[in-house]
């Protein structure tokens, strides 16, 4: 009896570590064949999304570009000397620019896009504090505090180009 017991542990014990080695080894072949699977796939759709999100970048960038308080005051001429008209068309021109942009946010990261909407906001907060000034009286007045503003400090939107900048460098 004791014999027939040491027979069947002789058998058993090596089909029992075959087949857990057996086990093991294909587990770990499904499971690197399912992530070269989900790489391919990964690789094959980043072909079609990656000109997306460059265009999406390149949108962005226009964007800050456009609002940033030199350019913007240059392209967009007061209609009359009231600071306050002339203030409202400047928010207006900036918030008409995000709107035109606002799909872009799928395409880019959560901290680009907020970082591109501290810049807007902050731009406008800087024309708003800029037609505060009492100094300020027309249209043409608020242009030149605006800019006398920002000769000490860069415009806000240079911070997002160049996060921006980073952030594609990073698809390579």
């Amino acid at each position: 009896m004791e014999q027939q017991l040491i027979n069947l542990l002789m058998y058993t014990i090596p089909a029992l570590v075959t087949g857990a080695i057996a086990y093991l080894f294909f587990r770990e072949h499904v499971e690197n064949e399912n992530n070269r699977r989900n790489f391919l796939i990964k690789k094959e759709l980043q072909k079609d999304a990656l000109p997306l999100r460059l265009q999406a970048y390149e949108r962005m960038s226009l964007f800050l570009e456009r609002i940033a308080p030199a350019k913007l005051l240059t392209r967009v001429n007061p209609t009359s000397s009231n600071k306050e008209s002339y203030e409202n068309l400047l928010v207006a021109t900036i918030e008409q620019e995000f709107e035109h942009n606002l799909t872009q946010q799928i395409y880019v990261s959560d901290q680009c896009w907020n970082i591109i909407l501290a810049a807007k906001n902050t731009t406008i907060q800087l024309i708003r504090k800029s037609n505060m000034n009492e100094k300020t009286d027309t249209a043409n007045k608020l242009r030149e505090t605006i800019l006398t503003d920002l000769m000490d400090k860069s415009a806000p939107s240079n911070a997002a180009l160049s996060f921006i900048k980073q952030e594609v460098e990073g698809l390579w």
